[in-house]
């Protein structure tokens, strides 16, 4: 019984988070400042939700609970785009970019990155974990070298503008982008949920899998191209953000009380929008601060990174 209320009991409490967010000191301008807040808030539960699929999608196609998409060098690479962008434009040419076309030409180029940093599991299976790691830690490394090597070039105006576009924050979300994240981020989870079954098999190994009757390889390929797709949404809308998975799931996984895909999405995007949506309440209603949020996040991933591995809860 007490299981069947959890999805309740976050909704009513993502509710109640929206609300404190939205609507305390709106004045007498409360029309744009309810449209900017509506942005924002917008902007965090169309990334939580996607990190939150996009992290389940992942640790289940690796098999590993301690890993998510971002620490296999996908937030290098941004950083890698912004500043070869910046560096090739100037922060004239960078500002006067279409914004719905560099979104787009950001999610592509993304997209087929992360295919190809993920593409070493169907090639050799899932079970070598420790390989995936290195082959993630090897290509950050040589995307942050090559992000450094370019900084240098940079005058201060140009660094400054790299700056704020590789540092993770909600206060950049842009309303004109909003529907086509969502509406990309709507479609990925809902074919997850219709995979759900599918997952469940596909988390057992491939062996038993295959014994199953399930198409392993049509299936992890799918997951992975979803988990693509999810991550650089989230990536392009607000910036690298690379523990936020690994708190949510970890929190999740012992609320929904099974391993079911099904229950077990549910929970985590409800989980992910509500720690955003509360920590952004905090900071910025009751503290008066805009950005440290991704911060504290980040800080805190580390520490449940390293609690889940001294734990031993891996698999």
């Amino acid at each position: 019984m007490a299981r069947r209320l959890v999805l309740p009991l976050l909704a009513l409490g993502l509710l109640a988070a929206t609300a404190a967010y939205l609507l305390p000191g709106l004045g007498q301008k409360w029309q744009f400042v309810l449209s900017l807040r509506a942005t924002r808030l917008g902007g965090m539960l169309v990334v939580g939700a996607a990190i939150a699929v996009a992290t389940v999608l992942f640790q289940t196609v690796s098999r590993n609970r301690i890993l998510t998409p971002q620490i296999m060098g996908f937030d290098a690479l941004f950083i890698l785009l912004q500043t070869a962008l910046v560096a090739s434009l100037g922060p004239v040419g960078f500002a006067g970019l279409p914004d719905l076309a560099k979104f787009l030409a950001e999610l592509a180029l993304l997209v087929g990155a992360s295919l190809l940093l993920f593409g070493t599991l169907l090639g050799r299976g899932t079970e070598d974990v420790a390989r995936m790691i290195l082959t993630g830690v090897i290509l950050g490394i040589l995307f942050r070298s090559a992000s450094g090597f370019l900084a240098r070039v940079l005058d201060p105006n140009e660094f400054a503008v790299v700056q704020s576009q590789v540092v993770a924050s909600f206060s950049r979300v842009n309303a004109s982008l909003l529907p086509w994240a969502a509406g990309l981020t709507g479609l990925a989870i809902l074919a997850a949920l219709r995979m759900a079954r599918q997952l469940d098999v596909l988390a057992l190994g491939r062996a038993p899998a295959v014994s199953l009757g399930l198409r392993h390889d049509l299936v992890l390929s799918l997951a992975l191209i979803l988990t693509a797709v999810l991550v650089a949404v989230a990536t392009a809308m607000v910036g690298p953000m690379a523990f936020l998975g690994l708190i949510v799931v970890a929190l999740a996984r012992p609320l929904a009380g099974t391993d079911r895909h099904a229950p077990l999405i549910a929970v985590s995007i409800l989980v992910s929008c509500l720690l955003l949506v509360l920590g952004q309440t905090l900071f910025e209603r009751v503290l008066a601060r805009q950005s440290p949020l991704p911060a504290v996040i980040e800080f805190a991933g580390g520490l449940v990174f390293f609690f889940l591995l001294l734990k031993g809860r891996v698999r």
